[in-house]
């Protein structure tokens, strides 16, 4: 299986061993509440040394509520303490690794004014990102199918990432009057150039060819091999990262970006998206536009369809990413959830899961309807310390090293 060697600053975090010995799609179509079956939303197989957990929410494409989140706390905390678990394996049942939090369960519950819960949620998905992303025993995570913010978020912090022609990977929050969140300002703010801020801004789909060539996932295989990988890791007694690394790459193939691939538009890429303002990159996708460029043509229309607001709160989520550790962009990713969910500063979630989600109109209605007119003080709320009744979220750092 390929593996990816550059040399950048992603590629070494995320191979880095923690070891002590439709249109676009979204997360959730559910109208369940985010607590439902809580031992059949995760299934568990034993094998010889490891333990291979199973998303299991196929109808909405493995979309993550309250209980895959926390019984996936469970779970991996007892397999971290167990000696005779040397490693585990993350994949979803059927055609999706996960599509993300459960966004339209965290809409109705908003609408029935129970913000508590959704806070709860946000607190123990954002608390198992930390612990996928300084988990003690390596960690495989099978991306065959989608696999969208939150399932990315409890995936790529991980030791090995395996992508097929089948992945598809986005972080389209912004879509929904939302931020990139679940970890995605630390590993989008450490892709090759200003990719990241691409991916965040536009919520485009990359696949995973893609994923492989920038560094998001570690191997790929055709999903015809996916079976023969889980057989084989499956007799695996081993603790040992490079062992696992090993039987992974016994079913690679080397793939590379279709030519029309963003990947093969990183100059420009760059060009427009380093600027220091969502109205700089947009001037400079403007200016590159009026060039008869259609890659910035496109690109245009998709911002174009995303909350205003939304654009300004992500680019500088990804901007101080790039300098923060691990534990502080998920605590800072919180506070913004804490604040986009309350509806204090703007209903952009609500109208956004509606608009997409659940009446299907595609007519959001945002507010601030334009750039012009989210002030700076909008943005600075998102990233204000909460209130003495709003606790920050708490992480283990003292008994688990954050990335930097």
């Amino acid at each position: 299986m390929q593996s990816f060697k550059s040399t950048s600053i992603l590629r070494h975090f995320l191979q880095k061993s923690r070891l002590v010995s439709q249109s676009r799609s979204f997360c959730g179509v559910s109208s369940n509440v985010l607590i439902d079956e809580p031992e059949n939303t995760v299934l568990v197989e034993g094998k010889a040394s490891s333990r291979t957990a199973i998303l299991n929410r196929p109808h909405v494409l493995n979309a993550i509520n309250y209980s895959i989140a926390s019984r996936l706390m469970k779970l991996y905390k007892s397999w971290e303490d167990d000696p005779d678990i040397g490693f585990v394996v993350l994949k979803g049942n059927d055609r999706a690794f996960s599509a993300g939090g459960d966004i339209v369960s965290l809409y109705n519950l908003l609408k029935q004014g129970n913000f508590q819960d959704c806070k709860e949620f946000c607190w123990t998905m954002y608390s198992l990102v930390y612990v996928v992303g300084t988990y003690l025993k390596p960690h495989v995570a099978l991306l065959n199918g989608v696999t969208m913010g939150g399932g990315a978020g409890i995936s790529i912090p991980g030791t090995f990432r395996v992508a097929t022609e089948k992945t598809v990977f986005a972080t389209p929050e912004t879509l929904i009057g939302y931020h990139p969140d679940a970890g995605a300002s630390f590993y989008l703010s450490r892709l090759p150039g200003y990719l990241g801020e691409y991916l965040a801004l536009t919520g485009d789909k990359i696949s995973g060819a893609e994923m492989i060539s920038c560094g998001l996932a570690t191997h790929y295989s055709h999903s015809a091999k996916i079976h023969l990988i889980e057989e084989q890791l499956g007799t695996l007694i081993t603790d040992d990262p490079s062992v696992i690394e090993r039987s992974l790459g016994n079913w690679g193939e080397i793939v590379h970006p279709d030519p029309a691939s963003i990947l093969h538009r990183v100059e420009t890429l760059d060009k427009c998206f380093s600027h220091d303002t969502v109205e700089e990159i947009i001037d400079a996708l403007e200016s590159e536009a009026a060039k008869q460029d259609a890659w910035c043509v496109a690109t245009l229309r998709k911002l174009q369809e995303t909350s205003p607001l939304s654009l300004k709160v992500s680019l500088r989520s990804i901007r101080e990413g790039r300098h923060q550790t691990l534990d502080q962009c998920l605590r800072r990713e919180y506070r913004m959830s804490v604040q986009a969910l309350s509806g204090q500063i703007t209903s952009d979630f609500c109208e956004g899961v509606r608009a997409r989600l659940v009446d299907r109109d595609l007519a959001p209605k945002w507010n601030p309807p334009t750039l012009e007119k989210v002030t700076s003080d909008m943005v600075d709320q998102y990233f204000s310390p909460l209130t003495a009744f709003e606790p920050e979220l708490e992480l283990p750092t003292q008994q688990r090293e954050a990335f930097t």
